[in-house]
């Protein structure tokens, strides 16, 4: 199952960049003149290759309402002057910068200038540029919206320059994704979770939609969101000097003058290759696997400590940052333990001066900064653009490799400091068939209860053979012998104070591997079709393995295998206690269709597909744009449907079952396209309560860079998420470098893979972190009790906070902190009260306290921000975390009663 292919760096701190570094870029490089322009703009609009086709609309726009404004073609600018004097900016669906246009626009906008950005401004750079992007404008362009949706405005915050009638109408556009402590929310769009349109920082404007194009929105909505715009930043600058001092004064109104630049075809064919926006129809683009990585990556995280190949600019912000959250993650993971150690109570009182500090303040918290490996990486992050510099690129690889080591080391692996969470593992066939008895698999339950783990997946249905003696399967696994691992699983996970779900590969029939452990053929299909061959997927070649993969299939569409597995499934839950059941191989197997790779061309799904399009599949080919639609249409619809028919069968019977679907972390129309997995819809549905994306990755960045989109995503209702982590290869630090990140992003818990790869090390560190885990354990599993898990991970946030006041961390007024105090017990009392007593009255009351207060947190934090960004939007993550919970809460906990 665990074969990762690939795949919303929210709190990625890129918004630096030292002088040094400046100069190294900037130096030698000109900038080319303009033509002025009569009168006085105000503003400047930027002409760029994405919008030259709509620019002529874009100009009846800006000529509409009557705004003086120079043109700056994105070409010419190749220093922070050269995005010019005025002191407001417009880029207008503006989807590539180079590093060098982005790192002067960084400079420019710390000199005063102010920007107003539309469409998925960016979402076509490199890494590093889309990172310094989100970070100059608060947020980034999630995905797009598939039908024009209304704006309205937003219900949590009071915009008076954006509250005009004529702002609010149907508008076709995309999702913005707030990522910053400053960053608001000016208007939403009119739908369930009131997801962002517009964001605004204090110098940006980020409007969620093409602006100036017709096909998504209407001349007059465009130039009254403009000139609102524009009339705030331009209000907010009065006090200041009129112009942005060095930039370019020379302004021109026309674009002919300064031509674009003509693209190389590698750029060319780069720039439709959109990684952040979703799209209504797939585009064939073939980069190479070079032009891929510098799309996907920002760089190759497994770093030769000997190589002297030049370190790029792309490269050395992702360094630089690596390191920074890196040592944000440290002294979070620090203040969390100290917070625990110190037990701090409720109440917050407030410290004037240092004098008055008490005890707590020499706990890891307070002295963090003052050790010397921390003091240490910061001063390395400042060296490193002086060794990119001086050519010494091995040098500074080598320095980087050990600072992060460093830093690694200190991560307080001793202290317990884990909060309520899902803390799940995979418990693999390989491991229970290695265990051989009750008695030995008593022992695995022993160390994963020690060391915390309150959730076991146990592979239940692997290859055709169930792990327990089966009434509906033809064959139990003939390497379990004289036991059932299932039976005892559930009594040694719930005499432990554990969960057991069972795990069963749903349309994986057979597995060649397996089949040499047994002394079978390699081809042998599994018992299942080997009985029924008839049930049996097929590629268009007719082969029931695809070439490259090791497993066979089922053809979903098959009414008799799906009445089959239905009754297997039962079987699994009613015979046997198991608290939930997970989802694998809920997919067809890997294609890539445009290499003539195909699959699902079982029988039953032939005859389906014929009768209701007239047409044998097998004949269809991938440049038939709508049957092939169609056709992949219908082979998503096989998994949704049987996720959809599987959940409600075996609610009816076990209401109180936890559904969850392990996944490819893949964009959504690749991967339906390759594996026909839909996964967002069944968490809509509410099919499924655990999402288990398959983020496998052996560094931290790249596994932040596959799980953030989903931790970001808005698609998944009110399913919970687990990013699951693969433990093979990785070294245990980097393990707990990846636990504490997700500890301080909105998620809830993981799931490691597997088992098997669970070292005593390994053992040691969970235990000391996170607690074991009994029968009179306190400490809920948060999909099981989501409303005590709620208040429970708010009462240790009350504590961070305490200690960091305690500490003089948190720079307030007395007046603030008594503010504070007040609204933060308001919170904890309305969460406790929901935890006590589930109500939907208890619930309103709860939802709209938190969400007062993560309103006025964002005022309360800002000077904390502008000194730890990092740990101000791990604060934030986690009250995310609890309204989530929240959300999940009101689906399982209210409407089951």
């Amino acid at each position: 199952m665990k074969n990762q292919n690939k795949c919303h760096q929210k709190i990625n701190q890129v918004g630096f960049f030292i002088v040094t570094f400046k100069l190294l870029i900037f130096n030698g490089l000109g900038m080319l003149p303009a033509t002025a322009t009569t009168g006085e703009p105000v503003l400047s609009v930027v002409y760029s290759q994405e919008n030259q086709q709509q620019w002529a609309e874009i100009t009846q726009r800006l000529q509409a309402i009557n705004v003086k404004y120079c043109v700056i073609p994105i070409a010419n600018v190749r220093s922070a002057a050269d995005w010019g004097d005025r002191r407001v900016l417009f880029l207008p669906n503006v989807e590539r910068l180079t590093s060098v246009q982005a790192i002067a626009l960084q400079e420019w906008m710390s000199k005063g200038g102010n920007l107003i950005a539309s469409g998925p401004v960016g979402s076509s750079s490199d890494p590093g540029v889309r990172q310094l992007m989100r970070s100059l404008l608060g947020s980034y362009w999630g995905f797009s919206l598939h039908q024009a949706q209304q704006i309205q405005p937003s219900k949590t915050q009071n915009h008076q320059w954006a509250n005009q009638s004529k702002l609010f109408g149907q508008v076709h556009g995309g999702v913005l994704i707030p990522n910053h402590v400053t960053s608001q929310a000016a208007a939403v769009w009119n739908s369930l979770d009131n997801s962002a349109a517009v964001v605004t920082t204090e110098r940006s404007t980020f409007l969620g939609w093409r602006w100036g194009t017709n096909t998504a929105s209407a001349a007059d909505l465009d130039s009254t969101w403009l000139t609102a715009a524009l009339t705030r930043h331009r209000s907010r600058s009065s006090q200041h000097q009129a112009k942005i001092a060095g930039g370019s004064p020379h302004c021109s109104k026309s674009v002919v003058a300064a031509p674009l630049s003509p693209q190389s075809p590698v750029r060319a064919s780069l720039q439709s290759f959109n990684l952040n926006e979703n799209i209504t129809k797939p585009t064939r683009v073939n980069p190479s696997p070079d032009q891929l990585d510098q799309l996907q990556q920002a760089i190759p995280w497994n770093i030769s400590p000997n190589s002297d190949a030049p370190i790029s600019i792309n490269e050395a912000i992702a360094l630089q940052a690596e390191l920074k959250n890196l040592i944000g993650r440290v002294e979070s993971a620090h203040l969390a333990a100290s917070a625990y150690a110190n037990n701090v109570g409720e109440v917050i009182t407030h410290h004037s001066s240092r004098k008055g500090q008490v005890a707590s303040s020499r706990t890891s918290a307070g002295v963090m900064d003052k050790q010397p490996s921390i003091s240490q990486a910061r001063a390395f992050i400042n060296k490193l653009p002086q060794l990119i510099t001086q050519k010494k690129y091995a040098l500074a690889r080598r320095q980087w490799l050990e600072t992060k080591a460093n830093l690694w080391k200190q991560f307080p692996i001793n202290s317990r400091l884990a909060p309520a969470e899902i803390r799940a593992v995979w418990l693999d066939r390989g491991t229970i068939v290695q265990a051989g008895s009750e008695k030995e698999l008593a022992k695995i339950f022993d160390r994963l209860a020690k060391s915390g783990i309150n959730t076991v997946f146990l592979e239940t249905v692997n290859a055709g053979y169930t792990i327990y003696p089966s009434q509906v399967a033809p064959k139990a696994n003939p390497l379990i012998r004289g036991w059932d691992p299932l039976a005892a699983g559930v009594k040694l996970a719930h005499a432990r104070g554990m969960e057991l779900h069972a795990w069963v590969w749903v349309f994986a029939a057979g597995n060649q591997i397996h089949n040499q452990l047994i002394n079978l053929h390699p081809d042998y299909p599994g018992p299942v079709l080997a009985t029924n061959p008839d049930w049996a997927n097929y590629d268009r070649q007719g082969r029931n393995i695809p070439v490259g993969q090791t497993k066979p299939f089922y053809d979903p569409a098959n009414p008799e295998l799906r009445q089959y597995l239905f009754k297997l499934y039962e079987e699994i839950v009613t015979r046997y206690q198991v608290d939930g059941l997970q989802l694998d191989y809920i997919r067809y197997p890997f294609q890539d269709p445009h290499a003539g790779r195909t699959y699902g061309y079982g029988k039953a799904a032939r005859a389906q597909f014929q009768q209701l399009h007239d047409v044998d599949p097998v004949n269809i080919s991938p440049n038939q744009r709508d049957l092939w639609q169609k056709w992949t249409a219908f082979r998503t619809e096989q998994v949704d449907s049987f996720v959809t028919q599987v959940t409600q069968r075996l609610r009816k019977q076990r209401p109180n079952l936890i559904f969850s679907v392990a996944v490819f972390p893949l964009p959504e129309i690749e991967r339906i396209q390759k594996l026909q997995q839909n996964w967002e819809v069944w968490a809509r549905r509410g099919d499924i309560d655990l999402i288990v994306p398959m983020t496998y990755s052996q560094d931290t960045p790249r596994f932040q860079r596959l799980a953030q989109p989903w931790i970001a995503s808005r698609k998944l209702g009110s399913t919970l998420l687990l990013p699951g982590i693969r433990l093979l290869s990785l070294p245990n630090l980097g393990a707990f470098d990846q636990l504490q990140l997700i500890r301080d992003l909105p998620v809830i818990g993981y799931a490691l893979f597997a088992a098997e790869n669970f070292n005593h090390e390994l053992e040691e560190i969970f235990t000391n972190t996170q607690g074991q885990v009994s029968l009179n354990h306190n400490q809920p599993i948060p999909h099981r009790q989501p409303f005590k898990a709620a208040a429970i991970r708010y009462a240790a946030l009350q504590k961070e906070w305490q200690l960091g006041l305690q500490n003089d961390k948190l720079q307030m007024s007395a007046a603030t902190v008594s503010d504070l105090n007040q609204q933060v017990k308001v919170v904890q009392g309305a969460l406790n009260q929901l935890a006590v007593s589930p109500s939907t009255g208890n619930l309103i009351v709860a939802r709209a306290t938190l969400t007062r207060f993560q309103s006025q947190f964002r005022i309360w934090m800002r000077q904390q921000a502008t000194d730890n960004l990092y740990q101000v939007q791990a604060w934030e993550n986690r009250l995310v975390t609890i309204e989530r919970l929240l959300r999940y809460g009101e689906r399982r906990s209210l409407k089951m009663r």
